[in-house]
């Protein structure tokens, strides 16, 4: 009895070993074919353009072509719900979203995959920046002074977003919530249509990606007051945060590298330090930078605490938007 117990245990321990063998000897051999990209945008988007550019530094440095496969539809999801359902060998890996990640669990009654359990964070990867802008007729130089012009007109001000349950949007609730203001949201099929509304000063506020912003805000057409993120982007360094103002005020709109559930840990590991060696490099911090993007990079334990606060908050604001799942 005793000593079958102890063959057991060292059986197990033996099958323990050959797997972490085995899972070793995966990743030295890794990759051995074209490995699969998955952008759930269509190409030409913000995240199109940060998964071809590291793409390009990981078809160098792994030694195997990268594809970027742009799968749009569903707000992301669909694309998201593609590598969820691959195999976890590391020849499908996903750019995820705050949207894919954090936000669309909750605009949806029936969703496909779980954001914790259906992937492996691989490393964070960038921060899409937003800014909150106004049309220049309204008399507001900075965020302390549109919050005394909101509430000094409650419910006259309207702001637009690219959507509902977007990022943008619920920037804007975050501030009506934070700053006990009531602006009323104005939801559009996009960036571009609701950039054009503020310039012609169909709508005073926009929350917009920096991105879709810069022209307007460097030709005057817009003014820009402040980033919604806890930090300055470097690229406008005189623009300062809504939470400079507003204390406990900061949201995001990031990209994150994940694949399936299940990855070996070498994989993993792997994946890592190439994805961050990418990030790294000056040419590609400075393309994102000039298309409105920070680098961030950093550890999977990174990725899995930044997903874990922001599906708290994404749920607390959208309850708070009142947006009942489709």
């Amino acid at each position: 009895m005793h000593h079958t117990a102890f063959s057991t245990i060292r059986h197990a321990g033996a099958i323990a070993c050959a797997l972490l063998v085995a899972g070793g000897a995966l990743a030295q051999n890794y990759p051995d074919r074209p490995v699969r990209l998955v952008v759930p945008y269509a190409a030409g988007a913000a995240a199109d353009q940060l998964a071809r550019g590291v793409g390009e530094r990981l078809t160098q440095s792994l030694g195997r072509t990268v594809i970027v496969d742009n799968r749009a539809g569903a707000g992301g999801t669909l694309g998201a719900d593609n590598v969820a359902k691959s195999p976890a060998d590391g020849y499908s890996i996903l750019l995820g979203t705050d949207a894919t990640h954090a936000t669309n669990i909750y605009l949806s009654k029936k969703f496909p995959y779980d954001p914790v359990r259906s992937f492996t964070p691989i490393a964070p990867a960038a921060i899409n920046h937003i800014v909150l802008l106004v049309h220049p007729s309204l008399p507001v130089k900075d965020v302390a002074e549109l919050i005394k012009y909101a509430k000094a007109n409650p419910k006259k001000l309207s702001f637009g977003s690219s959507g509902a349950g977007s990022a943008h949007h619920l920037a804007g609730e975050l501030l009506n919530e934070k700053a006990g203001i009531d602006m009323v949201h104005v939801p559009y099929k996009g960036g571009s249509p609701a950039m054009t509304d503020l310039i012609g000063n169909s709508i005073p506020v926009l929350f917009a990606s920096l991105a879709t912003a810069r022209p307007y805000i460097d030709s005057g057409k817009v003014r820009a007051l402040a980033v919604v993120e806890d930090k300055r982007f470097h690229g406008l360094p005189n623009l300062p945060t809504i939470g400079e103002t507003v204390p406990g005020y900061a949201i995001a709109s990031w990209f994150g590298f994940f694949g399936p559930a299940n990855l070996p840990p070498a994989i993993t590991a792997k994946l890592n330090v190439e994805i961050n060696k990418a990030l790294a490099t000056p040419a590609l911090r400075e393309t994102l930078e000039r298309t409105g993007m920070s680098a961030t990079g950093g550890k999977p334990e990174d990725l899995s605490a930044l997903l874990k606060s922001e599906l708290a908050q994404r749920e607390k604001l959208v309850k708070a938007a009142g947006i009942e799942p489709e």
